[in-house]
């Protein structure tokens, strides 16, 4: 190799590192919330507030990220609750695997209404839920299962997956659409909004283990796949798909959030860290956790921030998501 061809080289492989000195211009704050208390996911409030799932104690909380106080209150006997969604109505609405059913907390005194599933699907394995434009909440649950919920009239239809266990994240595009993701099955899903039925989308990469999905503002569908350790975006218009595997040397990918300027946030628990994905320049930025076995499960976000729950520390942590300076 000649010096031309060795500095090409390097240039390639400088460009497809990950970016390091860009961390300090992003800000992180962590908010600790009680020992053993089970974090998993989370979603901010209109109001400034935070709500979040404590999977471990079968408890919703609200943190108020202005002093970091927070309340929790308890869902109810063998509570297990994992997703959490702010409905139109303000109220969080939460997937309680515990107890089968979806529960809505009112913001103001803190009730506990439950929406239970159906006797003949008692081992859904809830796990994640989203409104459609229309006011409808979808839900999905591992075992093989997604359904819809009208909240005014209680009335819910729960739905076979077409390609049986593994439902897991889902979301709601711009242009009205719901799709969710088969960890289990390793494919992501359009759901009929007037028929229930679900048309399954193969990603490129075989086996990948399609976990979380989040629209961007074209209605693109962006995929954390936990086994290949892959960013992945399906384009529904077109039919498209482009892949990115995440840096070192074996990432596993876990959730999956796309902030308001088309930035994908992802996290990788082999990293320990958040990474920050800038489709426009295909360059990665790496957050580490400064806390080992940080294990953030879920992210979501508003204008200018991030959010995510350190399951493994019980922290809530939020990075700003503009560079400052």
């Amino acid at each position: 190799m000649n010096r031309r061809q060795f500095l090409a080289s390097s240039a390639a492989v400088l460009a497809a590192r990950p970016s390091l000195a860009q961390e300090a211009s992003f800000r992180t704050k962590y908010f600790p919330i009680s020992a053993g208390i089970g974090l998993h996911d989370l979603t901010p409030a209109p109001d400034g507030t935070v709500w979040f799932t404590a999977q471990g104690k079968g408890l919703l909380g609200r943190l108020d990220p202005r002093d970091g106080s927070f309340k929790t209150v308890g869902l109810g006997q063998g509570a297990a609750p994992h997703g959490v969604t702010i409905g139109p109505d303000g109220a969080p609405w939460i997937t309680e695997g515990g107890q089968n059913a979806i529960a809505r907390v009112d913001p103001g005194d803190l009730k506990v209404a439950l929406f239970r599933l159906p006797e003949k699907f008692a081992s859904a394995n809830l796990n994640t839920g989203v409104f459609d434009k229309t006011g409808t909440y979808w839900f999905t649950g591992q075992s093989g299962y997604y359904g819809r919920l009208a909240p005014k009239s209680g009335e819910m239809n729960v739905f076979k997956a077409p390609k049986g266990i593994g439902p897991y994240g889902i979301t709601v595009t711009p242009k009205g659409d719901v799709w969710y993701a088969s960890l289990a099955g390793s494919h992501i899903a359009r759901i009929d909004l007037a028929t229930g039925s679900a048309r399954v989308v193969e990603p490129p990469t075989p086996n990948q283990g399609a976990r979380r999905v989040w629209s961007d503002s074209n209605s693109r569908i962006w995929v954390s796949e936990w086994n290949s350790g892959h960013v992945s975006v399906h384009d529904p218009a077109d039919g498209s798909w482009k892949t990115w595997k995440l840096p070192g040397e074996r990432p596993r990918t876990y959730a999956v959030y796309v902030d308001d300027k088309d930035k994908v946030w992802l996290t990788d628990f082999s990293a320990n860290a958040i990474v920050r994905f800038d489709p426009a320049t295909e360059k990665f930025t790496v957050f580490a956790s400064d806390k080992a076995n940080a294990n953030v499960r879920q992210l979501d976000g508003r204008p200018g921030e991030l959010w995510g729950c350190e399951s493994g520390n019980d922290r809530i942590v939020m990075i700003q998501t503009t560079a400052s300076g």
